[in-house]
């Protein structure tokens, strides 16, 4: 006699996200590069968009990730 096999779970995990929405274009095309330790680089991959050509630099700090800069962007472009 065998014993009874347990179901293996296995839990999946969600990733952040690596490309976002644009609020000027509304294509989902920004793409977010952290340079340096205090430094991100916001650009879009839309060619028709004004921000395709001009990059936009945010300062951040050491426990800020992609998101958080992507709200700075939207924050700074909604007002």
């Amino acid at each position: 006699m065998g014993r009874r096999r347990r179901r293996v779970i296995k839990i999946v995990k969600k990733k952040m996200p690596k490309v976002f929405l644009c609020p000027l274009c509304g294509e989902e095309s920004i793409r977010i590069t952290i340079k340096s330790p205090g430094l991100a680089e916001v650009q879009c991959g839309n060619k028709d968009c004004e921000l395709h050509k001009n990059k936009e630099e945010f300062e951040i700090g050491p426990s800020e990730q992609m998101v958080d800069v992507y709200c700075k962007f939207v924050d700074k472009h909604s007002s």
